[in-house]
């Protein structure tokens, strides 16, 4: 049985009366009807090979509000690009910390009040990069692993064994061998939301689901948790760099 023919993709530019606008054009043997998409690669726009192109892009401009709503949301998601020079700036439970570089035979980094203090061989953006992600993964450990005890305490609980993830969408999980991960990015965060994230997995120790019980456990241990929620995950991409 042969299979489907792919589907034809062209990069189009279109005239709105806000500017040009450049989108991605992909037309489908047996797709019914003209779809709009907009993620982070931009404004995708899916249509049968019938339908001409004058009416694809009637339909765009009829779109026009919402596709640059849309569009300016996502450029706003956009994960930040971090330096790693002398005088870069990182973020830190919802601080700045100043990154200074020092040079020296050994990598490593020491906080100094406001100041990120990293010594390595040499200026160059790798090994001052895993030095400063090293500082934050030792670092989180012992915030996470504080919060976890005082939040256990209250929850009537077990502290549990509190591990490191590299996961860079999925703030936290925990499993049945009364382990919890949470992601070190998360440590970028201001404290209220990295308490939030602790509370949440805690629940998780009582309800392995996200029941009705589990979200009172949640609210028990965390009151303020629906607007914590809402904050983490409209900045969540501000904690993603590096």
């Amino acid at each position: 049985m042969p299979g489907r023919d792919p589907p034809a993709r062209e990069p189009r530019t279109l005239a709105l009366a806000a500017g040009p606008l450049d989108y991605t054009l992909v037309r489908r043997r047996g797709r019914r009807g003209v779809g709009l998409k907009v993620d982070a690669s931009g404004l995708t726009v899916s249509a049968p090979l019938s339908v001409p192109l004058a009416r694809v892009e009637k339909m765009v401009r009829e779109s026009e509000s919402w596709v640059l709503g849309k569009l300016a949301v996502w450029r706003e998601r956009q994960v930040p690009v971090q330096r790693w020079e002398d005088g870069a700036t990182l973020p830190w439970l919802g601080e700045s910390l100043v990154l200074r570089l020092d040079e020296g035979r050994r990598a490593s980094a020491q906080l100094d009040g406001a100041v990120l203090r990293v010594t390595v061989p040499a200026f160059v953006e790798e090994p001052v990069r895993k030095a400063v992600v090293a500082w934050y993964r030792r670092n989180a450990l012992v915030h996470f692993a504080q919060r976890a005890f005082f939040f256990s305490r209250l929850a009537v609980l077990p502290p549990p064994r509190v591990l490191l993830s590299s996961a860079n969408s999925r703030w936290g999980s925990c499993n049945s061998r009364r382990e919890v991960r949470l992601a070190w990015r998360l440590a970028k965060a201001r404290p209220a939301l990295v308490d939030y994230v602790v509370c949440h997995e805690l629940a998780h120790l009582r309800h392995m689901n996200h029941s009705r019980e589990f979200w009172a456990e949640v609210a028990r241990l965390c009151p303020d948790y629906r607007a914590l929620r809402e904050e983490l995950e409209a900045n969540d991409h501000l904690y993603r760099a590096f």
